[in-house]
C-alpha cells in the first residue's frame, strides 16, 4: 500500500512523452492529466492498494486461445486479464467496504489512467528493471499489476526495492529492433508489442525483417531476465519455443487470413488478441509469413493485394517469401 503522492517517475515520462516515444498512443498524452493527480479519478482516495498476479506458468482465467503454434505473448495465452482480474478486485473491494463501512474503494486495472509500476514500485512491490518491467525477486516480472484507490491512508511500512539489475544487459542486447533508447527507456516506436498490439498500421521497412515472427506481442526482454530464468526454469524457454515446421502454425495464419474481421473478433472477444482487432491480426499474420517465408499461403496472401490498408504489405511479404526459401525447408 502506498499514498498518492506526486509519481517519482512523473518528470521521466512527460520527458518521454515529449520525445513522442508513445507512438500513435495519444491517449497517454490525453490522460496525463489523471497520471498526475489520481485523486482526479476518485476524489476522496489518498491512498493506493496495489496487488499482483502472475501470469506464468499458468494464465488465470476460462479462455482458451486458439493460436498454440504461433509466438504469442505469454500473458495473452488466456483470458482478457481486464475481464478476470478486474472481478476480483472488485470482489476485494465489495469485502473491504463491509470492514471499512465509510470508506471508499474504487479497483483499476492498467486500462486506467495510473502510472500504476511507480506504485508498485513504491509499495514495495520490486524495483524497475532496465527493461522498463517491475520486476520482483521472487515472483520475477512475470505478472500483472492491479490497484485499489482508497480513502484508507497508507500505513508507512512500505519500503522500495533496491535495484538489483546490477550489470546485467540482457534485455537490452536481445531485443531484435532495439527498441532501448538506454537503460530504463523504451522507444515504442520501436518495440515489437507496440506494432503488434497497439499499431494501427504496418510497421516502416526498416523494422519488418526484424519482427522475429511474434504473432501477438513479444516476451522477449523478460524470458532473457535471469531473475526469470531462476524462477521459472527450462518452463520458460519451452513456453517460447515455435517450430517453424510445425503445419499448425502456418493453419493457424491461415485461419486468421480466410476469417472475417468481425468472426475474428467475436471469436477472441475474451482475449488479449481483440485489442489488435481482426484487422491488426491479419496484418501481423502477414509479418509472420514473411519472417517464416511461408510459400503454402501464397494464395491466401495473393487476396490482399488489392486490400486497400494491407495491400502494400501484402505485397512485400510476396517478395520476401519467393526470395528465400521457407524456413521449413530449411530444417
Amino acid at each position: 500500500m502506498t499514498s498518492l503522492e506526486p509519481a517519482i517517475s512523473l518528470r521521466q515520462y512527460e520527458e518521454w512523452l515529449a520525445k513522442d516515444y508513445h507512438g500513435d498512443m495519444t491517449y497517454l498524452q490525453t490522460h496525463l492529466a489523471h497520471k498526475t493527480s489520481p485523486s482526479n479519478l476518485v476524489p476522496r482516495a489518498i491512498s493506493a492498494l496495489v496487488v499482483s498476479c502472475n501470469y506464468f506458468p499458468e494464465v488465470p482465467g476460462s479462455t482458451d486461445l486458439p493460436f498454440k503454434a504461433n509466438r504469442v505473448a505469454l500473458y495473452a495465452r488466456g483470458e482478457d486479464y481486464h475481464h478476470w482480474f478486474k472481478e476480483r478486485l472488485e470482489a476485494l473491494c465489495q469485502s473491504l467496504s463491509e470492514m471499512y463501512k465509510d470508506q471508499v474503494f474504487w479497483p483499476a486495472t492498467d486500462s486506467a489512467p495510473l502510472l500504476e509500476r511507480d506504485l508498485a514500485y513504491r509499495a514495495g512491490l520490486g524495483w524497475i528493471g532496465k527493461n522498463t518491467c517491475l520486476i520482483h525477486r521472487r515472483q520475477g516480472s512475470l505478472f500483472f499489476i492491479g490497484e485499489i484507490l482508497t480513502s484508507l491512508p497508507a500505513p508507512a511500512t512500505a519500503t522500495p526495492s533496491p535495484d538489483h539489475c546490477g550489470t546485467c544487459h540482457r534485455c537490452l542486447d536481445v531485443c531484435p529492433t532495439q527498441a532501448f533508447t538506454k537503460e530504463r527507456e523504451m522507444d515504442a516506436r520501436k518495440c515489437i508489442s507496440y506494432w503488434t498490439i497497439e499499431a494501427k498500421t504496418s510497421p516502416p521497412l526498416e523494422l519488418r525483417d526484424k519482427m522475429d515472427g511474434w504473432l501477438f506481442g513479444c516476451d522477449l526482454c523478460q524470458t532473457v531476465c535471469p531473475w526469470n530464468e531462476k524462477i521459472f526454469g527450462p518452463s520458460l524457454r519451452e513456453a517460447q519455443s515455435v517450430s517453424p515446421s510445425d503445419p499448425e502454425l502456418e493453419s493457424e495464419l491461415r485461419l486468421i487470413l480466410t476469417t472475417s474481421n468481425k468472426e475474428l473478433n467475436r471469436q477472441l472477444r475474451r482475449t488479449p488478441l481483440a485489442r489488435a482487432g481482426g484487422r491488426g491480426l491479419k496484418r501481423n499474420a502477414l509479418l509472420v509469413a514473411a519472417h517464416y517465408r511461408l510459400t503454402g499461403l501464397t494464395p491466401e496472401i495473393e487476396m490482399y493485394l488489392s486490400h486497400p490498408r494491407l495491400g502494400e504489405l501484402a505485397d512485400w511479404t510476396l517478395n520476401r517469401i519467393s526470395s528465400h526459401p521457407s524456413a521449413s525447408e530449411d530444417h
